[in-house]
């Protein structure tokens, strides 16, 4: 039996509902929740935790039926993008709230909360009020709060979504350390997919409450499936059928174009190519490359994400998305209207089914 098991759980809150939803994660492990807002990643976690009872189904943790146990006998810790600190209490008061019931010894509970302080950089802000912090630092003391007292399963709800860039590159670093200090298995719930590159070992997707495809991140991400996982993910999808087969490489008729695959078909098979916008090279001309597909086209659209800049090229029926950083596109005079070149290899063009 896994670490943790979540098996069928059925609820209904109003007019959604969870609808059969297995889960599982092992020790250690850090589980990312990902899925469009109204998916049902948020009341999952409140199901683990014990806030909702399911109309069907059980959470097993460490083996043991916790299914209808009160949430305070769950050993199971939750942290919110609201922290939801005590304001009247200081910081040090806040996260040792957490060990009162557990320890009675003074110079104990200002041991743990000292050595939780240390690890998340917060030992100085002990005797501020939550008012006093920045975002960040009272991110940092909920995570303290809730890592203080040793929890076996710990649920984060989006707690860095309210923060700048910086400070959640900050406090992913923070938090990894920590986890790996405190031996804590993790879900979290996300939509930034930063999160999951940088913490996640497992990533589970969910769509109107159902999981639609589960494993690690390079799998998921490269080789999403069904559909909808490609496009909420950000993968370009493109519809085609096999034309050929050209020893090893799988030639695909899609929308217009002429791609080669390293994944199996069957001359006349309909089938759906995937290809991360991350893994297309941008070029002014043709190159000398080992990439199998160059793909001529035009710009239609440039957009910034974050660090990153967009690129949409229009090509055969469809449009295909590529990544560039700032300066690549600056030398390489991306505009609206300019003729561009998309390279790839035929092993990133995945066909899924």
């Amino acid at each position: 039996m896994s670490f943790l098991e979540v098996r069928d759980i059925y609820l209904d809150v109003g007019s959604f509902e969870l609808k059969g939803i297995d889960l599982r994660a092992e020790k250690g492990d850090y589980v990312a929740l990902i899925g469009p807002s109204g998916s049902g990643k948020s009341l999952l976690l409140e199901t683990i935790i014990g806030f909702y009872g399911p109309r069907q189904g059980s959470v097993f943790l460490e083996g043991r039926d916790i299914t209808f146990f009160s949430p305070d006998k769950r050993q199971i810790s939750i942290v919110y993008q609201d922290n939801m600190l005590f304001p009247h209490m200081d910081i040090f008061e806040n996260i040792a709230y957490a060990l009162r019931k557990k320890l009675k010894d003074k110079k104990q509970i200002e041991l743990e909360v000292t050595q939780i302080a240390g690890v998340l950089g917060i030992r100085e802000l002990l005797h501020r009020k939550p008012d006093t912090l920045s975002g960040g630092e009272k991110q940092r003391a909920s995570l303290a709060r809730s890592l203080v007292a040793r929890p076996k399963l710990l649920l984060l709800d989006e707690p860095f979504s309210a923060l700048d860039a910086r400070t959640r590159e900050k406090l992913r670093e923070m938090l990894k350390k920590a986890i790996a200090d405190y031996s804590t298995t993790v879900l979290h719930v996300t939509h930034d997919f930063e999160d999951v590159w940088a913490l996640a070992n497992r990533v589970v997707v969910i769509r109107k409450g159902e999981v639609m495809q589960v494993g690690d991140p390079e799998s998921v991400f490269r080789r999403p499936s069904p559909d909808f996982v490609a496009e909420f993910l950000g993968t370009n999808v493109l519809k085609g059928t096999v034309k050929a087969l050209e020893g090893k490489l799988t030639v695909i008729d899609a929308e217009g174009m002429e791609i080669y695959s390293a994944d199996p078909a069957e001359p006349g098979e309909n089938v759906t190519v995937s290809i991360r916008p991350e893994e297309i090279i941008l070029a002014g001309g043709t190159v000398e490359s080992s990439a199998r597909n160059t793909l001529k086209g035009r710009v239609s659209g440039i957009f910034k994400k974050e660090h990153l800049v967009v690129v949409e090229v229009k090509m055969g029926n469809s449009e295909i998305k590529a990544v560039v950083t700032p300066t690549s596109c600056e030398m390489l005079g991306i505009e609206p209207g300019r003729e561009m070149y998309a390279v790839f290899k035929a092993s990133n063009a995945r066909i899924i089914r």
